[in-house]
């Protein structure tokens, strides 16, 4: 297959730039690319679980990234055989059942050692929860994280982005055009917005939660997983 790298957005995504730039970035012999979490929002600081407990002895300072956005260089990924040593990790944290529990972050995340990740410029996603509202004009994507201060639901906080109104109008427009010529189910695009908006909240949890991803000489020892971000 002739292709040499491959890029992962997020369904829940805003994308204002051109990915291309992403494939045309050198990575350093790296064989993928994330961008850091964001450290600039100061009032989520007690919630950064990767400067806590296991997450912090195991980045040894090295950063926490987000797997909402990455671009992947096929080419070396194989090259250094990549996904071995990611499916050999996996299989020795399995055995628990909360280790990894947000597995396409998490892993990539402790196996930097083995495996390096690129850090892209920040700007490449900014997100509400982590990040300062100061970069959201230059930010390339945004991204709906979950909040674990204020539990908003992720439609809620996309109706604050101008961007997503816009999309989401035009997809409505168009999914009204395909039941009119009866292509699709009018049901099917019945659903309020507003209404979705203010479901699926999550119950609080401790501003301590994090995703400590053990050793294999730590799988016996029970512990919690952070929410997905």
């Amino acid at each position: 297959m002739d292709l040499k790298k491959v890029i992962f957005v997020d369904a829940d995504q805003i994308v204002r730039t051109d990915l291309k730039e992403l494939v045309d970035l050198d990575l350093q012999g790296a064989p993928y690319g994330y961008t850091p979490m964001g450290d600039d929002n100061e009032a989520m600081e007690g919630f950064r679980f990767w400067k806590q407990g296991y997450w912090k002895d195991a980045l040894r300072g090295k950063p926490y990234h987000i797997s909402a956005l990455y671009v992947v260089d096929l080419v070396q990924f194989r090259k250094m055989a990549a996904g071995d040593r990611l499916r050999g990790q996996y299989q020795a944290l399995s055995a628990d059942p909360n280790s990894l529990a947000n597995l396409d972050q998490d892993l990539p995340n402790n196996m930097q050692d083995q495996v390096p990740i690129f850090s892209l410029d920040k700007d490449w996603l900014w997100c509400e929860t982590w990040c300062d509202s100061a970069r959201f004009d230059r930010a390339k994507t945004i991204d709906l994280c979950q909040n674990p201060l204020t539990k908003e639901p992720k439609l809620a906080r996309a109706r604050q982005i101008p961007e997503w109104t816009l999309y989401d109008n035009e997809i409505a427009e168009f999914a009204r055009s395909l039941a009119d010529s009866g292509k699709i189910r009018s049901r099917a695009i019945s659903g309020s917005v507003d209404a979705l908006a203010s479901v699926g909240k999550k119950v609080t949890t401790s501003n301590t939660e994090e995703s400590p991803a053990p050793t294999p000489d730590e799988q016996a020892e029970p512990h919690q997983a952070h929410e997905e971000l």
